[in-house]
């Protein structure tokens, strides 16, 4: 249950940070969804089209004349402008890592967070899929300015967990279209590999990236749809509806390499009630992990009140079973 707090000087470079982060990330989102491609004229029939030019894909936006042309210049300027307060932005990032190694504010591991990054960067981090598992703990304590024990977060694996209800197919962002969630995965590292329809890829280092998903009220008849052919499959858990409901906690988090990393995850409070509920009621959880579990809730719920402020009382916490909010006394 070793709960160390940041340093003064950690605390004023993760201050830093996060003001740059809150910059960059919004302004790269915006970049690559509004100011993706180009703008061309092209002639036919001797007449000249403005066209945009977007993932080889060509849209007309008419004849040229002053209004296609002042599109065109409103365009490139504000591109360029964009393209330059992200790239300036991201170079400051950067430089900033090597403090932040030394500093020791990285914890997460790099290879997670470069799965993190490019599931952010789809679009799928936070919509479709959430961190749940150990390394929502990073996110925990860097909200709350704390580190846990190496004993609570040493993790060679890390579980996404595949939200439904969102409607949205995995296969809705481009880069996912043909390759799926394992081609990303191998777009970050080449080495990762699974057996077809199966929930889990590993890579060669043996670390693990787990897809899981609540089981379905009738689940004999449920299929997951707009997975890519050889993908990774979400696999059925029951229970993991409490998690699904439960309220989402966001935070930047320095990984191992010194540079920031988004994490969407399930709010601290039911973390550390789900927990608690695996170690003290799962029968079918084994006796080595439940002891983890219990040191983990026991961990997170105390961050969870004396340093991010969040009440166990809170009608956000409802939707979860009676038995699981009454365990809530037991982690005071």
């Amino acid at each position: 249950m070793a709960i160390s707090e940041f340093n003064d000087e950690q605390r004023r470079e993760l201050i830093n940070m996060q003001q740059l982060f809150d910059a960059w990330r919004p302004a790269d989102q915006e970049f690559r969804h509004s100011y993706k491609g180009r703008m061309k004229w092209k002639k036919i029939s001797g007449q000249e089209y403005l066209y945009r030019v977007q993932d080889r894909v060509e849209k007309s936006l008419g004849p040229r004349s002053p209004e296609t042309e002042n599109i065109k210049a409103d365009y490139t300027e504000a591109r360029t402008r964009l393209k330059r307060r992200v790239t300036t932005l991201k170079g400051k990032i950067e430089q900033r890592a090597v403090v932040n190694r030394a500093l020791r504010l990285g914890q997460m591991p790099t290879i997670a967070a470069r799965i993190l990054r490019k599931l952010d960067h789809v679009g799928l981090l936070g919509t479709q899929l959430i961190v749940v598992g150990t390394h929502s703990l990073f996110a925990y304590g860097t909200k709350a300015g704390i580190v846990f024990g190496a004993d609570l977060i040493a993790t060679h694996d890390i579980d996404l967990m595949y939200d439904a209800r969102r409607r949205l197919s995995l296969a809705a962002a481009p880069e996912v279209s043909e390759s799926g969630v394992l081609g990303l995965l191998r777009s970050v590292d080449a080495t990762f590999s699974s057996r077809p329809g199966h929930f889990r890829a590993i890579n060669d280092e043996g670390y693990y990236v787990d897809l899981i998903r609540p089981a379905a009220k009738d689940e004999v008849n449920n299929t997951v749809s707009g997975l890519a052919d050889n993908d990774i499959v979400p696999v059925a858990i029951f229970g993991l509806e409490w998690l699904m409901n439960a309220p989402r906690f966001e935070s930047m988090v320095i990984a191992a390499d010194g540079l920031p990393v988004w994490v969407s995850c399930i709010d601290p409070r039911v973390y550390a009630l789900y927990k608690y509920w695996l170690a003290t009621k799962a029968e079918t959880r084994e006796p080595i992990k439940k002891r983890r579990d219990k040191s983990q809730a026991m961990a997170v719920a105390r961050v969870a009140r004396n340093y991010l402020n969040l009440s166990f009382e809170a009608k956000s916490l409802t939707a979860l079973p009676i038995d699981m909010v009454s365990a809530a006394k037991k982690l005071a």
